[in-house]
């Protein structure tokens, strides 16, 4: 009988589609056919909200990818469509919006008291890193004390990043969505709030990922001497040019 984890399909990032789907798509529907000659109001939130809250069940029931992050954020677009359909206060949708990478850096800053950090999880993990090759190295050159500490610091900078973007989310959502909740104006808002906040707040974020990424590189690159390729995992090379592994087995 064949393992059922071998039928789960391998996930591949797909930047383009995940920026269309739950960005451009939703921004669109909010901000052009929130009027009643159009979907109306209501309609208009509740198929603009549906991209991304469908792009994300579907990405988690297929690729099987059950983490935090992935729930919290199908969490968030579902407390947004109830914040609008249920006419709450747009009070609720800045602390909304606030609140989920606060609970997301906050979890990443206690994970550091546990035997599993977060970072170790997204970043310094055996999908992306050659882990027992490194740790190999740091046992032998004596640096194991020394990396923990690097380790650490870069847990503390990626929920910094979260921060970032809570205090971010919070300014954006008073700032641009001032209308009552349930009206055409607020769903145009909204729109607007999700198109603004892509470059206002999720690349600064990315960047901020990526200089993290450096440091945890250059921590690791000082303190085992090995080269980011030397260090990659063994089943990127494998996906990455199966060609070679062919010919060097003739």
């Amino acid at each position: 009988m064949s393992n059922p984890q071998s039928t789960v399909p391998t996930h591949k990032p797909r930047p383009w589609i995940d920026l269309l789907v739950s960005i451009v798509i939703p921004s669109i529907i909010l901000m052009k056919f929130s009027g009643d000659a159009y979907l109306g109001s209501t309609w208009a939130l509740i198929i603009g909200l549906a991209f991304p809250l469908g792009w994300g069940l579907f990405e988690l029931v297929r690729y099987r990818k059950y983490n935090f992050i992935a729930v919290l954020g199908i969490i968030s677009v579902g407390l947004t469509g109830g914040i609008g359909l249920m006419e709450l206060d747009a009070q609720w949708l800045a602390i909304k919006e606030a609140a989920v990478p606060l609970v997301i850096g906050l979890a990443v800053l206690v994970s550091t008291r546990t035997q599993y950090p977060l970072v170790r999880t997204l970043l310094y993990n055996p999908s992306v890193l050659d882990v027992d090759k490194i740790q190999a190295s740091l046992v032998r050159q004596n640096n194991e004390a020394e990396f923990e500490a690097r380790l650490l610091k870069a847990s503390y900078l990626f929920s910094g990043t979260f921060f970032f973007s809570s205090a971010m989310n919070y300014i954006l959502a008073k700032w641009i969505v001032t209308s009552p909740s349930g009206t055409q104006a607020f769903n145009e808002e909204l729109g607007r709030m999700t198109l603004v906040s892509y470059p206002m707040i999720a690349i600064p974020s990315m960047i901020m990922m990526i200089a993290i990424f450096y440091y945890l590189w250059r921590s690791i690159r000082r303190l085992t001497g090995y080269t980011l390729e030397e260090v990659m995992s063994p089943h990127l090379h494998q996906h990455q040019d199966p060609a070679s592994d062919r010919s060097s087995t003739k």
